[in-house]
């Protein structure tokens, strides 16, 4: 008899048989494992990790870029380190060779007056005294550079149209470091005139005259280079733009040449105190004042001695200035030359120099 718990264990064995039978089965028969594995191509991550990537090359590559800038901005700023170097050299030497000329020039013209016994020097102005010795006469020599035009004019006496004053009393009114006397003048009626044509502050004083008995004008244009000669019509003098000057006789030199003088100022007087300007190639001006203690003709220089001593020494251009006892020149406050009425003489035009 076949029990309850038999029948369980019977219906349990035939549920689970063909389990079994499998199992079994495929534990009896095991055939080869085949894995079927697909190699596929990397697709690169996108996203934050990949944009760091792409960042960082960019970066690496301005870095190179900026390091290749920097090599090439240091190398083009030394390159014009060296050309601006060079330039300049080149400027520097050529104002040298430009300067030298003139530097030979002056050295040249300089030997021919010997040491200055003075100087003054400024920004405006260069003035060189100088002792004259040439025999027959003594005298002094002032050579002059005008940086200014301004450093040089020409004063009228006491300011007004027939008064005078010693050069020494127009240069400390003025305040004004050399001064010598300039034109002739006449006597009138107590006063003392300026003898014809006569220009103060770009301005004719008494109108145009026309050259007569040998007069000849001399001064200054507005560019501060010397002017002379003589003149028969104001358009004629105002073509050289005068700035101021005055008129006596004769003209010494003109264009380096000399100007025949008159017969009857080498004999009246033969000998005089003498005042002299000129002028120099490269504009530079000269005045000479010879000593003479009378002016009967016995004692100063001739005119012709002037005139060769200035055409030895280079000058190009010089007119004679009023003479005898009117011949004066004041230097750093002193009076340099010897008057020959014993004291300075009053006299309406006075030529000065500024510091």
């Amino acid at each position: 008899m076949i029990t309850p718990v038999k029948r369980v264990n019977r219906f349990f064995m035939l549920t689970i048989a063909p389990f079994l039978g499998l199992f079994l089965s495929l534990w009896l028969y095991q055939p080869p494992l085949k894995l079927d594995l697909k190699v596929e191509q990397y697709t690169p991550i996108s996203g934050p990790i990949q944009e760091t990537a792409v960042l960082k090359s960019d970066l690496t590559k301005a870095k190179a870029a900026a390091d290749y800038t920097i090599k090439s901005v240091s190398a083009s700023a030394k390159v014009y380190k060296q050309t601006t170097a060079t330039m300049n050299a080149l400027v520097n030497t050529a104002k040298a060779q430009a300067t030298r000329p003139k530097f030979i020039y002056n050295r040249r013209i300089t030997a021919k007056l010997g040491s200055p016994k003075e100087v003054i020097s400024s920004s405006r102005i260069s003035i060189e005294l100088y002792r004259m010795n040439p025999g027959n006469y003594k005298g002094y020599a002032m050579k002059i550079k005008l940086k200014d035009p301004s450093a040089m004019t020409m004063s009228l006496g006491q300011g007004n149209p027939g008064g005078s004053e010693t050069t020494m009393q127009a240069v400390n009114r003025l305040g004004a470091v050399a001064g010598i006397n300039a034109g002739g003048f006449a006597d009138k009626g107590g006063k003392r005139y300026p003898l014809s044509t006569t220009i103060v502050g770009g301005q004719y004083l008494t109108g145009f005259e026309s050259s007569y008995k040998d007069l000849s004008f001399v001064g200054l244009n507005k560019s501060g280079k010397l002017i002379g000669g003589k003149f028969y019509s104001q358009s004629q003098l105002d073509k050289l733009d005068p700035a101021f000057g005055a008129t006596f006789v004769p003209v010494l030199l003109q264009n380096s040449h000399k100007v025949p003088i008159p017969e009857k100022w080498k004999a009246s007087p033969k000998r005089a105190p003498r005042t002299v300007m000129g002028k120099y190639k490269d504009d530079q001006l000269l005045v000479m004042v010879a000593d003479g203690y009378n002016e009967n003709g016995s004692s100063g220089a001739t005119l012709e001695e002037i005139q060769n001593k200035l055409y030895g020494m280079g000058v190009t251009d010089a007119y004679n200035l009023d003479g005898g006892g009117s011949s004066s020149l004041i230097f750093n406050g002193k009076v340099v030359n010897k008057p020959s009425d014993g004291i300075l003489r009053s006299v309406p035009t006075n030529f000065l120099f500024f510091e």
